[in-house]
Protein backbone atom coordinates (compact mmCIF):
# COMPACT_ATOMS: atom_id res chain seq x y z
CA UNK A 1 0.00 0.00 0.00
CA UNK A 2 1.30 3.53 -1.09
CA UNK A 3 1.86 5.68 2.03
CA UNK A 4 0.44 8.72 0.54
CA UNK A 5 -2.68 8.96 -1.82
CA UNK A 6 -3.40 9.57 -5.43
CA UNK A 7 -4.91 13.01 -3.80
CA UNK A 8 -2.25 14.04 -1.47
CA UNK A 9 0.28 13.50 -4.47
CA UNK A 10 -1.71 15.66 -7.13
CA UNK A 11 -1.97 18.22 -4.38
CA UNK A 12 1.64 17.98 -3.66
CA UNK A 13 2.97 18.01 -7.58
CA UNK A 14 0.30 20.78 -8.37
CA UNK A 15 -0.67 22.98 -5.47
CA UNK A 16 -3.78 25.26 -5.84
CA UNK A 17 -4.04 28.52 -5.19
CA UNK A 18 -0.03 29.08 -4.03
CA UNK A 19 0.84 32.90 -3.75
CA UNK A 20 0.47 35.70 -1.72
CA UNK A 21 -2.68 38.21 -1.79
CA UNK A 22 -1.28 41.77 -1.27
CA UNK A 23 -3.85 43.37 -0.21
CA UNK A 24 -5.60 40.13 2.10
CA UNK A 25 -8.02 41.09 3.98
CA UNK A 26 -6.78 38.38 6.62
CA UNK A 27 -3.51 36.65 7.07
CA UNK A 28 -3.03 33.89 8.81
CA UNK A 29 0.56 31.98 9.51
CA UNK A 30 1.19 28.84 11.73
CA UNK A 31 3.82 27.07 12.61
CA UNK A 32 4.68 23.45 14.15
CA UNK A 33 7.64 23.80 16.32
CA UNK A 34 8.27 19.82 16.05
CA UNK A 35 8.57 19.79 12.46
CA UNK A 36 9.14 23.34 11.60
CA UNK A 37 5.97 23.33 9.10
CA UNK A 38 4.97 27.20 8.38
CA UNK A 39 1.90 28.24 6.75
CA UNK A 40 0.65 31.39 5.85
CA UNK A 41 -2.83 31.71 4.14
CA UNK A 42 -4.04 34.76 2.58
CA UNK A 43 -8.09 35.55 2.13
CA UNK A 44 -9.69 37.60 -0.09
CA UNK A 45 -13.34 38.61 1.41
CA UNK A 46 -16.24 39.78 -0.35
CA UNK A 47 -19.44 40.84 1.90
CA UNK A 48 -19.93 37.33 3.26
CA UNK A 49 -17.82 34.96 0.31
CA UNK A 50 -14.11 34.23 0.70
CA UNK A 51 -13.92 35.28 -2.70
CA UNK A 52 -10.04 34.50 -2.86
CA UNK A 53 -7.41 32.51 -0.87
CA UNK A 54 -3.48 31.75 -1.67
CA UNK A 55 -1.03 30.14 0.74
CA UNK A 56 2.22 29.67 1.24
CA UNK A 57 3.93 26.89 3.14
CA UNK A 58 6.85 25.88 4.40
CA UNK A 59 7.11 22.32 4.85
CA UNK A 60 6.97 18.47 3.82
CA UNK A 61 5.03 17.35 1.00
CA UNK A 62 2.01 16.52 3.39
CA UNK A 63 1.93 20.06 4.82
CA UNK A 64 1.81 21.43 1.01
CA UNK A 65 -1.07 19.12 0.15
CA UNK A 66 -2.91 19.84 3.49
CA UNK A 67 -3.14 23.46 2.48
CA UNK A 68 -3.40 23.01 -0.86
CA UNK A 69 -6.96 20.70 -0.21
CA UNK A 70 -7.74 24.10 2.38
CA UNK A 71 -7.79 26.49 -0.10
CA UNK A 72 -9.70 24.06 -2.34
CA UNK A 73 -12.69 23.35 0.57
CA UNK A 74 -13.29 27.11 1.42
CA UNK A 75 -12.42 29.15 -1.99
CA UNK A 76 -16.17 30.70 -3.04
CA UNK A 77 -17.34 29.98 0.48
CA UNK A 78 -19.08 31.77 3.22
CA UNK A 79 -17.28 32.78 6.00
CA UNK A 80 -19.36 30.98 8.26
CA UNK A 81 -18.53 27.62 6.35
CA UNK A 82 -14.83 28.19 6.47
CA UNK A 83 -14.96 28.77 10.19
CA UNK A 84 -16.32 25.31 10.33
CA UNK A 85 -13.03 23.53 8.35
CA UNK A 86 -11.95 20.99 10.78
CA UNK A 87 -8.56 18.78 9.52
CA UNK A 88 -10.40 16.15 9.71
CA UNK A 89 -12.22 17.35 6.29
CA UNK A 90 -8.91 18.60 5.37
CA UNK A 91 -7.39 14.83 5.84
CA UNK A 92 -10.19 13.40 4.05
CA UNK A 93 -10.90 15.11 1.76
CA UNK A 94 -7.32 14.32 0.68
CA UNK A 95 -8.23 10.40 1.40
CA UNK A 96 -6.65 10.40 4.15
CA UNK A 97 -2.99 11.30 5.57
CA UNK A 98 -0.65 8.82 7.51
CA UNK A 99 -0.87 9.33 10.92
CA UNK A 100 2.24 10.74 12.14
CA UNK A 101 1.55 13.65 8.71
CA UNK A 102 -1.80 14.42 10.31
CA UNK A 103 -0.53 17.15 12.11
CA UNK A 104 -0.10 19.11 8.96
CA UNK A 105 -3.87 19.33 8.04
CA UNK A 106 -4.18 20.64 11.96
CA UNK A 107 -1.81 23.75 10.83
CA UNK A 108 -4.47 23.90 7.67
CA UNK A 109 -7.44 24.48 9.58
CA UNK A 110 -5.07 26.77 12.26
CA UNK A 111 -3.77 28.92 9.35
CA UNK A 112 -7.49 29.42 8.39
CA UNK A 113 -9.06 30.23 11.91
CA UNK A 114 -5.80 32.71 12.05
CA UNK A 115 -6.61 34.47 9.03
CA UNK A 116 -10.16 34.76 10.02
CA UNK A 117 -9.11 35.85 13.05
CA UNK A 118 -7.04 38.33 11.34
CA UNK A 119 -10.18 39.59 9.21
CA UNK A 120 -12.08 40.01 12.52
CA UNK A 121 -9.86 41.82 14.28
CA UNK A 122 -8.70 44.52 11.01
CA UNK A 123 -11.91 45.60 10.64
CA UNK A 124 -13.49 45.51 14.21
CA UNK A 125 -16.01 42.98 13.79
CA UNK A 126 -17.65 40.83 17.26
CA UNK A 127 -17.04 37.11 16.94
CA UNK A 128 -17.05 34.22 19.74
CA UNK A 129 -13.57 33.58 20.77
CA UNK A 130 -14.17 30.37 21.44
CA UNK A 131 -13.84 29.71 18.31
CA UNK A 132 -9.85 30.83 18.28
CA UNK A 133 -8.45 28.22 20.33
CA UNK A 134 -4.80 29.20 21.74
CA UNK A 135 -3.40 27.07 18.77
CA UNK A 136 -0.04 27.30 20.75
CA UNK A 137 -1.22 24.86 23.21
CA UNK A 138 -3.08 22.55 21.55
CA UNK A 139 -2.66 18.49 21.07
CA UNK A 140 -1.32 19.13 17.72
CA UNK A 141 1.88 21.26 18.58
CA UNK A 142 2.39 19.31 21.98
Amino acid sequence: MALYSETVMDHFRNPRNVGVIEDADGVGEVGNAKCGDIMTMYLKIDGDTIADVKFETFGCGSAIASSSMATELIKGKPVSEALQLTNKAVAEALDGLPAHKLHCSVLAEEAIKAALKDYYDKHGIEYDHSLFPDCAHCEGCE
